[in-house]
C-alpha cells in the first residue's frame, strides 16, 4: 500500500497550481489621462513639439500569447509559439502598427442583431489580399480592444441609493385642464454613467385624468433636467415625481467611457487570440515622449495543451525606467494562461528597437516570438515655420534629453553645422540638420526558422537545441517570392478558420523622387544576416537606434551595398531615390541576401531573404 503523501502530494500540487492560475485574470487598460498627460481631449493627437518638457499623448495597444501557423515561400505551413494582435485588428491586416491612441483603443466591437460576434480568424477580410472577401465597414475599420466590454458593477460612490429626486408643477396647459406644465430636479444625484434613468409620475387624482409622461437628462453621471414628453391631466395635485435608481450594469453596445475600467470578456478573447499567432509579432509604433500601455494577455497554446508556457515582453536595449517592466522574469513578472499584463513605458530616445519573450529565450525567439517597435523623434512634431537646429537646442533644456559634451550615452548631439533645414517634414532622429529626412517607411525585420525545431516542437519531442540550424530566411515573416505579394498572408489553422499570420509586406515601394527608410532589424537566432541592395546604394544613418554621429557634431553616416547583421541589432538605412534620372518611374531594383545558402527554403527555387524595391 503506498504511502499516504505520496497519493495527496500530488493533488495538493496540482490544486495549488489552480490557485496561483486563479490569481490572474483577462483585464486591459488604457487610460484617457495621466498624471503626466492630465488633459483627456490632448492625448488622442500628437501635439506639436512646444520646448522642454513631456508634450506626446497617450497610446495604448493589447497583444496575445500563444500559438498559431505560417506559410513558407514553398508552401509549407510551419507552427509557431507567436504573439498575436488583441487590437488594432484592422490596421494590422493592413501592414500598419497596431498602437493606437485611447479613443481608438477604448471602443467596444459593435456586435449585434446586424454585426456577428467576432469569430476566430476576425476581421475575416481584407480588399488587397486573394484570400480574403472585401471588408465590411466594421471589419475594415474595427482597432478596438477585442474583448473590452463595460464594468458589471457601478463606479458611482453609492451605487443604486444616490438617486435624483425631482418636483412637478401643475396648472392648466391651453384646453387641458390640471396638466404637468414643470418639473424641477431637486436632487441630480450620482452615478448616472450607463444612460438616462427612468421617470415615471404617479396617476391623476381625476379618474377620467391621463398620466404624465417624461424622459431625464444626463451629465457627469448627475441629472440635470426632466424633460415633459406628455403633460397629462386632470392633476388636483402635483404628482408624485420617481426618478429610476442608479444602473449598476453596462447594457449597450458601445458603453460611455465610465463603463470602461478594463473589464474584458473572455470569450472574445479566446476566439480571436487562439491559433492567431503572427510573424513577426503585431508592429507597435510610438513617439517620443507618448506613454504607452501595453497589455499582455496570455490564451494558451492550442497545439501544446501539455505546456503550460508563460510569456512576457522584453524591449531588447530599450531604456526602461523601471526592470518591473522589462520581462525579464527574475526581476519582472511572467504572465499565466488566463492572465493579463499591462506594460508601462515612457517613450526613449527615438530609433529603432525590437522585442521579444524572454521566456527561455531560445525557444521562444526560435519559435516566432519576435516584433519589432519603433520610436519616432521629436523633430517629426517641428512645424515647417520652425529651424530645426534651434528645436535640437530647444531640447537641451530638457534633462531628459539634455546632451553634454561629455555624456557619451547622448543620443543626438547638435550637428556640427547649422544646415538652416526647416520642420515639417519625417525624420528618423532628431537630427537638426535634416540629414535622417525620408518620405516613406518600412520596417523589414529578419528572422530565421529551423523546420525541425519547430516540427519537434509540435510533436511533444525533445528539442534539440544544439543541432538547432536555420534553413528558412524571412523578411518580415515572408520569403521571397511572398516577399513581393501585396496585402496579409493567411494560413488556415487547426481551428479550420484562416488567420492573418503573415499581416506585414516586404515590397519597398518608393514614390518618384523620394526617400524611403527602411527600420532593419535581426532576432534570428542562430545566423548572422547580411542585405545587399542592387541599385540604390544604402545610406547607413542610425545603428541599434542611436543616430550615427560622433559628440562634436559630426555625421558618421556611411554609403554602402550591402549591411550584415548579428541576432539582436537593428540599423537605419535611407534609400534615397530622388534622382529621377537614374531611378525613373517603373523601376525594379532588389534587396537580398549575397550568402546562396540563405536565398531558399531548404529546397532551390524557393524562399529566402530577397524582395523587390519599386518606383512608382
Amino acid at each position: 500500500m503506498r504511502k499516504s503523501y505520496q497519493v495527496w502530494l500530488p493533488v495538493f500540487l496540482v490544486c495549488l497550481a489552480t490557485v496561483a492560475a486563479s490569481a490572474q485574470s483577462f483585464k486591459v487598460q488604457c487610460p484617457t489621462t495621466t498624471i503626466t498627460h492630465p488633459n483627456a481631449a490632448a492625448n488622442n493627437s500628437e501635439p506639436a513639439y512646444i520646448g522642454p518638457g513631456v508634450n506626446g499623448a497617450i497610446k495604448c495597444q493589447q497583444i496575445s500569447g500563444g500559438d498559431g501557423f505560417a506559410t513558407m515561400g514553398d508552401g509549407t505551413q510551419t507552427y509557431m509559439f507567436s504573439f498575436g494582435p488583441l487590437s488594432g485588428l484592422a490596421n494590422i491586416a493592413a501592414g500598419q502598427p497596431g498602437t493606437g491612441f485611447p479613443n481608438q483603443f477604448n471602443v467596444v466591437y459593435p456586435s449585434g442583431t446586424l454585426i456577428a460576434p467576432m469569430q476566430p480568424g476576425f476581421p475575416h477580410c481584407d480588399s488587397t489580399s486573394v484570400s480574403f472577401p472585401a471588408c465590411s465597414a466594421s471589419d475594415a475599420t474595427y482597432n478596438g480592444a477585442v474583448g473590452l466590454t463595460g464594468d458589471q458593477e457601478s463606479n458611482s460612490p453609492n451605487p443604486g441609493t444616490d438617486q435624483a429626486t425631482a418636483v412637478a408643477t401643475i396648472g392648466n396647459n391651453l384646453q387641458v385642464v390640471g396638466a404637468v406644465i414643470d418639473v424641477t430636479v431637486t436632487h441630480g444625484g450620482s452615478g448616472y454613467f450607463f444612460g438616462p434613468p427612468s421617470v415615471t409620475f404617479s396617476p391623476p387624482t381625476n379618474p377620467n385624468g391621463i398620466v404624465a409622461q417624461g424622459t431625464t437628462s444626463v451629465s457627469g453621471g448627475v441629472v440635470t433636467d426632466v424633460i415633459i414628453t406628455f403633460t397629462g391631466s386632470g392633476y388636483t395635485s402635483p404628482p408624485t415625481v420617481t426618478i429610476g435608481p442608479v444602473s449598476n450594469t453596462c447594457t449597450s453596445a458601445t458603453p460611455p467611457s465610465e463603463c470602461l475600467t478594463g473589464h474584458v470578456d473572455p470569450r472574445p478573447i479566446m476566439d480571436v487570440g487562439v491559433m492567431n499567432g503572427n510573424i513577426p509579432a503585431p508592429l507597435m509604433a510610438i513617439d517620443e515622449d507618448d506613454e504607452f500601455f501595453l497589455t499582455l494577455t496570455n490564451v494558451g497554446q492550442i497545439m501544446r495543451p501539455d505546456l503550460f508556457e508563460q510569456h512576457t515582453v522584453h524591449f531588447h536595449g530599450y531604456p526602461n525606467a523601471s526592470a518591473f517592466y522589462d520581462g525579464v522574469p527574475d526581476a519582472s513578472v511572467a504572465i499565466n494562461i488566463g492572465g493579463s499584463f499591462t506594460y508601462y513605458y515612457l517613450a526613449p530616445d527615438a530609433g529603432t528597437y525590437f522585442w521579444h519573450c524572454h521566456i527561455t529565450p531560445p525557444e521562444h525567439l526560435q519559435m516566432g516570438m519576435v516584433g519589432q517597435i519603433y520610436v519616432r523623434p521629436r523633430q517629426n512634431r517641428v512645424p515647417s515655420t520652425t529651424a530645426l537646429f534651434a528645436a535640437l537646442q530647444a531640447q537641451q533644456g530638457d534633462l531628459r534629453t539634455k546632451c553634454d559634451p561629455s555624456d557619451i550615452l547622448c543620443s543626438n548631439p547638435l550637428p556640427a553645422v547649422n544646415t538652416g533645414a526647416m520642420g515639417g517634414g519625417k525624420y528618423a532622429y532628431n537630427d537638426g540638420d535634416g540629414s535622417t529626412a525620408y518620405d516613406v517607411e518600412y520596417p523589414l525585420q529578419i528572422h530565421g526558422f529551423d523546420p525541425n525545431f519547430h516540427f519537434v516542437g509540435m510533436t511533444f519531442n525533445p528539442e534539440g537545441f544544439t543541432e538547432m540550424k536555420d534553413k528558412y530566411f524571412l523578411l518580415n515573416g515572408r520569403s521571397y517570392p511572398d516577399t513581393v505579394t501585396p496585402g496579409p498572408l493567411a494560413t488556415q489553422s487547426t481551428d479550420g478558420a484562416k488567420h492573418f499570420a503573415q499581416p506585414l509586406p516586404s515590397i519597398i515601394n518608393i514614390p518618384v523622387g523620394k526617400k524611403a527608410l527602411l527600420r532593419i532589424s535581426d532576432l534570428d537566432v542562430t545566423e548572422y544576416q547580411t542585405l545587399a541592395s542592387l541599385g540604390i546604394p544604402m545610406n547607413v544613418i542610425g545603428y541599434n537606434a542611436k543616430l550615427l554621429r560622433d559628440q562634436a557634431g559630426n555625421n558618421l553616416n556611411y554609403f554602402t551595398n550591402s549591411i550584415t547583421l548579428a541576432g539582436g541589432e537593428s540599423l537605419d538605412v535611407i534609400l534615397d531615390a530622388t534622382d529621377t534620372a537614374k531611378y525613373p518611374a517603373g523601376s525594379v531594383f532588389y534587396l537580398y541576401t549575397p550568402n546562396l545558402d540563405h536565398l531558399s527554403n531548404d529546397a532551390e527555387n524557393f524562399g529566402g531573404l530577397m524582395t523587390e524595391v519599386r518606383i512608382n
